[in-house]
């Protein structure tokens, strides 16, 4: 940036910004907000926080529900000890009357009989193992609808927390502390004004000599009859014309239609948003 006696420009326009409007994720009284107008923000910087006891209190009866609902699952290893031990002791006992056997100490039905006994003890537990699975399952499958529910929760207690999403510099404060918010309502504007954009105007005559990317000069009036200078950068340009806005002036002042430029100008402190600026191509 310099200083220079203004002499002759080829466009000429108003300085602008990106503007985000920051709205409300939460609903509920705005316990703290902290920022004024002008104030620099940085990405993520803590702003303030909305109410959050009815989703705190929401959040306790679902814990509490869902550790009730959890409570009823069956204890699968208590539940088959007692017939885990019925089979081990019909295995041993089923060994013995083997070993009997071989030696025609009994007959062969009592072998069989109690072979059966072992194959009758396994089916059942196998039937309990599957029924209280079962059972299990059908408990966690209506734990899980709770379990969104608390994920939810914890999502709006989150969004209840004001964070500010982009770095930037606070324009419009459109709440205060105690009032009340509802999920969409605007809460303040910000814009990162180290980098504005001049949109000026070039006529038709004047498009063949633009392109994007190309490098410029800006000049903005300081004080008796000197301008600052900056270098600034063409990044877009528009495809369709459109009448001249009353505000702006052209080179060739006869000019009807004109087509829109955007010029990034790196900003000193000293460029704000409305601000007049002349564009030398």
């Amino acid at each position: 940036m310099s200083c220079s006696k203004q002499t002759s420009y080829d466009a000429t326009g108003t300085f602008e910004a990106v503007e985000t409007i920051i709205s409300s994720e939460g609903n509920g009284v705005i316990k703290e907000f902290e920022l004024e107008e002008g104030q620099d923000l940085s990405q993520g910087q803590y702003v303030g926080y909305i109410d959050t006891i009815q989703l705190f209190l929401k959040m306790k009866q679902l814990e509490a529900q869902i550790k009730s609902t959890i409570s009823q699952k069956p204890d699968i290893s208590r539940q088959i000890a007692s017939l885990k031990a019925q089979i081990k002791a019909a295995e041993k006992d089923k060994e013995r009357f083997t070993d009997l056997a071989k030696e025609d100490a009994i007959p062969q039905k009592q072998l069989d009989d109690i072979t059966a006994q072992v194959d009758v003890l396994h089916r059942q537990l196998d039937a309990l193992y599957s029924s209280l699975n079962i059972t299990s399952k059908g408990i966690t499958l209506q734990a899980d609808p709770i379990t969104i529910q608390i994920a939810q929760v914890e999502d709006q207690l989150r969004k209840s927390i004001i964070l500010n999403p982009v770095k930037g510099t606070v324009l419009s404060k459109y709440v205060e502390a105690n009032e009340i918010a509802s999920v969409g309502k605007p809460l303040y504007k910000i814009a990162d004004l180290s980098t504005i954009i001049l949109r000026a105007y070039i006529t038709g005559s004047q498009l063949p000599i633009v392109k994007l990317n190309q490098k410029v000069k800006v000049l903005v009036y300081a004080d008796k009859g000197s301008y600052k200078e900056y270098s600034g950068m063409i990044e877009w340009i528009s495809s369709t014309a459109e009448f001249t806005p009353k505000t702006i002036q052209t080179k060739d002042e006869r000019a009807n239609l004109v087509y829109a430029i955007k010029i990034r100008v790196k900003n000193d402190g000293y460029l704000k948003i409305g601000m007049y600026g002349e564009v030398k191509l």
